[in-house]
């Protein structure tokens, strides 16, 4: 073991957790920023370009889900083994995890090649925000292969404790983006203009060269994976552990899409100003959301790690410090919108309908941050201790079971502005339930593993 993963083991868990999740902090705040910059420019090209990208959305996070909930599962068993010092399983986890990624991508290949056009259909009848969106999901399904690829060779540095060089493929990938876009949307350098389809062509561009370096990095600095692929077999306990943690959280993050592609037919009752407006929304909260996802990605290494080596203190005092990391991050998250909600607007064209709509939407929505900062912690330690079903009950009772009935129910007094509070009262019962759920993991999983001095 080399001593920057016995780190996971013996280092101050204030310390190592900032350490472990600072790198992905600032990485996700980059790819946060770069989906920004993304709406940015296409709100230039009309706000019909900009409600088409707003309506790809939950396939693009659907995407997401499937690649980020495998690399949790290759994550969290690939630290376990570590914390055990099984070598030959951690390259098995990893080869595995590789091959089940790629798979993935497959199935998105096939979709924007045959069903893309039925999927906006469904949501608008307005051609040009077909035309719009179609372009540019063809493009984001069909080259997912970057997507895919890209997550997993993050998650293989991650758990390993390599966040460094994670952080450096996603800022790779978030910078391309950012430098392209402009340059494929409007057609600067003698280049066409090509709207929409070159802000989803700058899109896979980055996340392709992500994916070529992170597989470069692996190869060379991930001294505890066996890269040699001859030697492959698909091994059906690996891949059971794996998605063991893997599917709750693939339906956890997948729920979100099923969530956004409700509310986009609730809002479709009052505008399609509305669908953009929630666009830029989701946009402006990854910006928020994103740091505290990469303090969830450093801490489920390390309690991943010492679940392993049965360290009872280092696990409880994770809990604890990530916790108050999350509520100042969601904290500072919350002052923003409430303070500059306009200002964030102005960012993307907004007019004076989308200011209307947008101010006091931020506004509300925002409430329920405070509250989220302790529900995401906890879902992350329920997928660290094998307790993955618990966090996709908590996601699943939150945004299906609450949020989208009630904005449903609000929906009929016929005012927009009340649609908005469902967020904050989803959020208040997600952490009853966490509440709940931490009591039982606490007594059958940390309690009764012997306690170390710190």
């Amino acid at each position: 073991m080399t001593t920057e993963q016995n780190k996971m083991g013996t280092e101050p868990i204030a310390k190592l957790i900032l350490s472990m999740s600072l790198p992905m902090m600032l990485s996700m705040l980059v790819t946060a920023l770069y989906n920004i910059v993304d709406s940015i420019f296409v709100s230039r090209i009309g706000e019909n370009a900009l409600t088409a990208v707003s309506l790809a959305f939950p396939i693009q996070n659907l995407m997401i889900a499937i690649s980020v909930g495998t690399g949790v599962g290759i994550n969290a068993i690939l630290s376990m083994n570590l914390g055990k010092k099984d070598y030959k399983a951690v390259s098995r986890v990893a080869k595995n995890g590789i091959f089940l990624n790629i798979c993935g991508s497959l199935v998105f290949l096939i979709f924007g090649l045959f069903f893309s056009p039925f999927y906006f259909r469904s949501q608008t009848d307005i051609p040009e925000i077909i035309d719009y969106g179609v372009q540019y999901l063809n493009i984001c399904c069909v080259f997912s292969f970057g997507l895919f690829l890209e997550v997993t060779f993050e998650k293989l540095l991650q758990a390993t404790g390599k966040t460094l060089f994670s952080m450096y493929t996603q800022g790779l990938g978030a910078v391309i983006n950012i430098i392209l876009d402009p340059i494929l949307i409007f057609g600067y350098f003698g280049l066409p203009a090509m709207g929409v389809a070159g802000a989803a062509i700058a899109t896979v561009v980055g996340q392709i060269a992500s994916m070529f370096l992170g597989a470069f990095l692996n190869i060379k600095k991930n001294r505890e994976i066996d890269f040699h692929f001859e030697d492959l077999r698909l091994h059906g306990q690996t891949i059971k552990e794996i998605y063991s943690i893997g599917i709750p959280s693939i339906f956890m993050a997948s729920i979100t899409s099923v969530m956004t592609f409700g509310m986009n037919k609730i809002l479709a009752a009052f505008s399609s100003t509305a669908i953009a407006f929630f666009g830029i929304y989701f946009k402006l909260q990854s910006f928020v959301f994103m740091p505290v996802f990469g303090l969830n990605n450093g801490i489920i290494s390390i309690i991943s790690y010492n679940y392993g080596a049965k360290n009872k203190d280092r696990i409880i005092h994770t809990i604890r410090d990530a916790n108050i990391y999350a509520f100042l991050i969601m904290g500072i998250g919350f002052l923003i919108f409430q303070i500059f909600p306009k200002t964030l607007l102005q960012f993307f064209n907004a007019s004076q309908t989308m200011y209307d709509i947008g101010i006091p939407a931020l506004r509300l929505i925002s409430i329920s941050y405070i509250f989220a900062a302790f529900s995401v912690i906890c879902t992350s330690l329920f997928q660290s201790m094998g307790h993955a079903v618990l966090s996709l009950m908590v996601s699943l009772i939150r945004q299906l079971c609450v949020l989208l009935p009630v904005a449903w129910l609000l929906s009929f007094i016929g005012v927009l502005n009340y649609i908005w509070l469902s967020f904050p009262i989803a959020e208040i019962i997600a952490v009853l339930l966490c509440v709940v759920f931490l009591r039982k993991v606490y007594r059958e999983k940390i309690a009764i593993l012997p306690g170390k001095v710190l």
